[in-house]
């Protein structure tokens, strides 16, 4: 066999770029991560070091056994916390509807009137859900009331966006062929773009929903209802056996409503 076949063709000029261009890279994050650490000062203190591996061998065993004479209790909150992801969700997905409509661009077809309808969703997702569960919390007092505004105002912006994009996906062609057919506002909403964009508004309110499962269990921590608020009494009471049963309870509620909304979503999408 001639040798001359196994002869590789030369490399490209651009591979050589490439090679120059991934050196410099990697010399500017050297560069950069040595300038960050370099600026630590702070050194070793080996007894809190020590301290923390004695506090670690001590509390972790406890998790581990969890105190099951407190089930009553924390199956009480849990369900609250589920009660106050629900009643959230849905009035999240249920107001995000018109604000989809409005932040749509195949919808709203002035600039200025769409790029408000924007905004206003991207001003409600810059806010963190703690920051609002103090306010409702301060406004409304301490309670599951409070929690529920708080996830369906945070969720809301999220829907709001996400239905946005999947309005100005559909298929404009219906709706179309039905405004030269003579149909009404309503007949086109209701026939020709609902049924194009129910199936995924449902599969992202149900994506929220696992979101908000986990957002509500850290409402409790300041007083917004549900589970995290034994959180914190079990926390500073020391009661780490408790404290177990509430993760290990947590883990097991989110793991299983993942489960099936996932394959509900599959079945929707």
């Amino acid at each position: 066999m001639n040798k001359e076949q196994f002869v590789l063709p030369p490399k490209p000029k651009s591979y050589k770029r490439k090679r120059v261009r991934n050196i410099m890279i990697a010399v500017v994050l050297g560069i950069i991560y040595y300038w960050a650490f370099s600026g630590v000062n702070q050194k070793v203190d080996w007894y809190m070091l020590e301290k923390f591996v004695e506090n670690f061998k001590r509390i972790i065993p406890k998790f581990f056994n969890p105190d099951f004479n407190e089930l009553g209790k924390v199956t009480d909150l849990i369900l609250e916390t589920i009660f106050i992801a629900y009643a959230g969700t849905l009035i999240a997905a249920i107001l995000a509807i018109p604000f989809g409509f409005w932040a749509a661009r195949n919808m709203v077809k002035t600039p200025a009137w769409n790029t408000l309808g924007k905004w206003i969703l991207i001003l409600d997702r810059t806010f963190p859900e703690l920051i609002l569960a103090i306010i409702f919390v301060i406004s409304v007092g301490t309670g599951p009331f409070a929690g529920i505004l708080t996830i369906g105002l945070t969720a809301f912006g999220m829907l709001g966006k996400l239905y946005a994009e999947v309005i100005e996906s559909i298929d404009m062609k219906v709706v179309e062929a039905m405004e030269a057919n003579g149909a009404n506002k309503m007949q086109i909403l209701f026939y020709g773009i609902f049924p194009q964009v129910l199936p995924e508004f449902l599969s992202f309110a149900l994506y929220r929903f696992e979101i908000d499962i986990r957002a509500s269990t850290v409402l409790g921590l300041v007083g917004a209802g549900g589970i995290g608020t034994l959180i914190v009494i079990s926390a500073q009471n020391r009661n780490w056996e408790q404290l177990g049963l509430i993760i290990l309870s947590i883990i097991v509620v989110v793991a299983v409503i993942d489960f099936f909304s996932g394959k509900v979503r599959k079945r929707l999408v």
